[in-house]
């Protein structure tokens, strides 16, 4: 596959006034492949916004090698702005006094698209966000959720061959977050050679719309993998949990019984127990099953329980997202 973004040795250094030099991104090196939609995951501070900028042209290097769309972001400023565009969740969507329609026409306008196309595809993305309707409300009018969804029509109407998005669905509820998730998946299949960079703090949205994952800290990369390594990377174990009635004589037999780590909680008010083995091999749970079977145990619950990015993300960085932003 042709690569969309190219990033090589990646540093920016912030001086500042009586203190020392701060280092945002440090030897940093990561490929985009075009047709995917790629994500860039860490903790406040961790460097996404000064990567997300210089990829965007809004910032320089100050050391490394990074093209987009096979331009460099030194010399090719012009051509790289050219091919994308920059949704960032939270912003304002234009100026409150136009109307929505207004608005996109605009934006439109700043990259050199004729009339009667924008017009085209600002009625044909307004159709997709369910948001036609609102075509002639003032911006100012509008809530957070219906601001976040003409922030990404904007994006997509410059057709960008590539789309950064920093935090997209950020402040939306469940079912705008969908809303925003399904088109961002409808529109990079629609045609090929559409690259999408997302950030974003939630990591089932990653988990869902990434093909890779890049996950930095403190200005440097710690993984870079689809989510399915990822999850696997962490532990080679495989865990598993199962209900079954409550039984005072379950513990011992089991612990000594199973080639694994096997812990149980009783919930004799519930009259269940909740067994959670942890095994080398999914093979091994047929053992397990054998004896369930032969004690004549019944089965009332059973699910393999998966590695989630946020085990992931813990176990790279050291803690939660959301302890993070608490700091």
């Amino acid at each position: 596959m042709d690569k969309a973004i190219e990033v090589r040795n990646l540093k920016r250094v912030y001086r500042r006034l009586r203190e020392p030099p701060f280092v945002a991104v440090d030897n940093m090196n990561f490929d985009v492949y075009e047709g995917e939609i790629f994500g860039l995951l860490g903790p406040n501070g961790a460097g996404k916004t000064t990567v997300i900028k210089i990829l965007s042209t809004l910032l320089y290097p100050t050391e490394g090698f990074v093209r987009v769309g096979g331009f460099d972001v030194y010399r090719d400023v012009e051509s790289i702005r050219s091919i994308i565009n920059l949704v960032t969740g939270g912003e304002v969507a234009g100026y409150g006094i136009l109307t929505v329609k207004e608005s996109l026409w605009m934006f439109s306008q700043f990259y050199g698209i004729e009339t009667k196309e924008a017009l085209r595809r600002i009625e044909k993305y307004l159709k997709i966000v369910d948001m036609w309707d609102s075509r002639d409300t003032f911006l100012n009018k509008l809530s957070t959720g219906m601001v976040q969804r003409i922030n990404l029509v904007r994006g997509l109407i410059t057709d960008p061959k590539i789309l950064f998005l920093d935090e997209p669905t950020l402040g939306l509820d469940v079912e705008g977050g969908r809303i925003v998730r399904e088109i961002i998946k409808t529109w990079i299949g629609e045609r090929e050679g559409r690259t999408v960079l997302l950030t974003t703090h939630y990591m089932a949205e990653a988990d869902e719309l990434c093909d890779r994952i890049a996950i930095i800290n403190r200005g440097k990369l710690v993984a870079c993998d689809t989510p399915e390594n990822l999850k696997a990377s962490i532990s080679q174990d495989k865990y598993f949990e199962i209900t079954v009635p409550y039984s005072k004589d379950l513990r011992e037999e089991f612990l000594t019984n199973i080639n694994g780590k096997v812990s149980i909680r009783d919930f004799p008010e519930n009259g269940e127990s909740l067994i959670s083995l942890s095994l080398g091999e999914d093979k091994e749970i047929a053992n397990f099953i054998t004896i369930l079977t032969q004690r004549g145990l019944e089965i009332k619950t059973f699910r393999k329980v998966e590695p989630t990015l946020e085990d992931v993300f813990i176990k790279l960085v050291g803690r939660k997202f959301e302890d993070e932003e608490a700091r």
